[in-house]
């Protein structure tokens, strides 16, 4: 192998710090991209490296003291020498060769040039399959005047692995910002854990929110229940720009293994979506748990919350259908009884009342819907539930809530069972759950009483983790925050939602500089537990290129006559 033209020269730095290079005269400084992945070749080991930060030096005061005339000759003179770009490095793992180092031990006894050393220890890696390649975490770092080199494609193929490895369910999520090679997160490590897309509005967490989806369809890694608010993942979705168009969702995508739940069949047909299944909730299905989710919107106390469940003590499941039938005198006469508040319960009524206006609410259901869904969930479905025209946060928050409990309790019920039995048809299938405004379900004040918190904390060992969209990350819980295995991360401004970010980051102050010079479309930074080190990706295009790749064929498109040909050569190759 012929090592590239070095970049500079390693000139100090430390472990904590991370490493100071200057660049050689020949290289431009505005090459250099924060963001950028990078390679130090060190005399035993290479390092992988990611660009935090660009910075201009001089060799003598006096320069600046006395700058030259712009595009002189002196200027010529002074560049490289007196004048020089320096870069500050980020090393986010390590290679050493076994081979290479057994082999630079008696080099460096025999005084074997170092130059042809590090040549060596550079080209003593090929890359077949992710065994091939051990990455260590950083415990050390490079001597002075290691060289610096742009990483090369069999770097990210080393690091980042390649869609099709056998060994991986890799799915490409982007290309790094200035090499058109592709970035891969692998799937079964990034569903085992709950994870995160953020961004501020606009910035396309709903496009790589169905990037990921699709790669988890394609690759079978789970399977997804999706709560879609603003119905952007189920069918279709309008795409941001000038000019009017639609992308496709899942089901156009996957018609065969995806399958739409509603709960405004109206919206949903006006909109031109095929075979959704309706989807209703009762008020039986309504715990006093629910209630305190959505305490906000319906402007519940802590006083009618506490009579709730005095309700749900006594009147069991049909608490709420008991609740809104009572006169004032019933009531007068439990609260005697029961040691409810009048003023309470007679308040609580009132605020129920706004349920009715809720389209998928009823009194009583004959079908069990959420039990529906479950069902197609254990045949390997995958199920978005759309809200249409009832996307407001009180229908959002008790819809959702109410069918994730449900599912919650049946897959701790399976796990439970798998535990004894250790049968592998007793495995639950992993299940992913996608909230978006997750914020409002896992703020500090609530998260204790959601299910989703619950799920967030503990529920990665009953094969369920969440999918959590939300342009608002300071507004979740640290503690659910610090759960979340992998985090793709879209231009943030704010710094409350910067820090929320690298809650529970090792070498976060380097990584804020990164996250904060994102563009504002299709850029993000991708760190987490599916990745072996954070990276910044152009993200995958959602585009024809896209669906070709991606989708499930359609054999039922294809013209009979072809059909028929294809059937009639599969003959005469068999010999009938």
């Amino acid at each position: 192998m012929t090592l590239e033209q070095p970049l500079g020269s390693v000139v100090q730095g430390s472990l904590s710090q991370g490493l100071e290079v200057r660049l050689h005269p020949d290289v431009f400084v505005e090459e250099m991209r924060v963001g950028k992945f990078l390679v130090v070749q060190g005399m035993r080991s290479r390092f992988f490296c990611m660009l935090t930060d660009v910075s201009l030096g001089t060799g003598s005061p006096r320069i600046l003291a006395n700058p030259p005339d712009p595009n002189s000759f002196l200027q010529e003179v002074l560049a490289g020498t007196g004048t020089f770009g320096t870069i500050a490095l980020t090393p986010m793992l390590m290679f050493t060769p076994g081979e290479a180092v057994s082999g630079q031990r008696s080099a460096l006894s025999s005084g074997t040039d170092s130059r042809k050393l590090k040549a060596k220890s550079a080209a003593s890696y090929t890359v077949q399959t992710s065994a091939d390649i051990e990455l260590l975490p950083v415990k050390t770092i490079p001597g002075h005047f290691s060289q610096v080199y742009d990483a090369s494609e069999r770097d990210f193929r080393a690091v980042f692995g390649w869609e099709d490895d056998p060994s991986r369910r890799n799915f490409a999520i982007g290309q790094p910002i200035d090499m058109a090679v592709p970035v891969c997160i692998d799937l079964d490590r990034f569903v085992e854990r709950s994870n995160g897309v953020f961004g501020k509005s606009g910035t396309g967490k709903s496009f790589l929110t169905r990037l990921l989806l699709s790669g988890i369809i394609r690759k079978q890694a789970a399977v997804n229940l999706i709560f879609d608010m603003h119905s952007e993942y189920g069918w279709e979705a309008a795409r941001e720009g000038k000019q009017f168009s639609t992308v496709k969702g899942l089901r156009q995508l996957f018609p065969g293994q995806v399958q739409i739940y509603t709960l405004d069949p109206d919206s949903t047909k006006r909109r031109g979506v095929r075979d959704a299944q309706e989807l209703y909730i009762s008020f039986d299905q309504i715990d006093a748990e629910d209630l305190m989710l959505v305490r906000g919107e319906l402007n519940l106390s802590e006083a009618s919350l506490e009579n709730a469940i005095i309700l749900r003590n006594e009147f069991g499941k049909a608490w709420i259908s008991r609740l809104l039938a009572m006169s004032n005198g019933e009531i007068q006469e439990f609260c005697e009884t029961k040691m409810g508040s009048k003023s309470s319960i007679m308040a609580l009524q009132r605020k129920l009342n706004r349920l009715d206006e809720l389209k998928y609410i009823r009194q009583t259901c004959p079908h069990n819907y959420v039990g529906q869904i479950l069902e197609s969930i254990e045949a390997g479905k995958h199920v978005v539930v759309e809200f249409g025209s009832q996307s407001n946060l009180l229908s959002y928050m008790l819809a959702t809530n109410v069918i994730a409990r449900r599912i919650h309790h049946a897959y701790v019920r399976k796990a439970e069972q798998f535990l004894q039995t250790k049968k592998v048809s007793d495995r639950p299938r992993q299940l992913v759950i996608t909230i978006e405004e997750a914020h409002r379900f896992l703020d500090p004040s609530t998260v204790g009483q959601t299910i989703f918190g619950t799920i967030a904390r503990e529920m990665r060992k009953y094969f369920v983790t969440l999918l959590v969209v939300d342009q608002r990350p300071s507004g979740i819980d640290n503690e659910v925050m610090s759960q979340i295995g992998t985090r793709i991360t879209a231009l943030l401004n704010d710094e409350k939602d910067i820090d929320a970010i690298f809650t529970g980051v090792s070498g976060a102050q380097s990584l804020r500089s990164v996250l904060a010079k994102l563009d504002s479309k299709q850029q993000a930074l991708i760190l987490g537990h599916a990745i072996p080190m954070p990276v910044v990706v152009k993200t995958r295009p959602y585009d024809e290129t896209f669906y070709a790749e991606i989708s499930e064929p359609v054999w039922e498109e294809l013209p009979a006559s072809v059909v028929f040909k294809a059937a009639e050569a599969a003959k005469a190759d068999l010999g009938f």
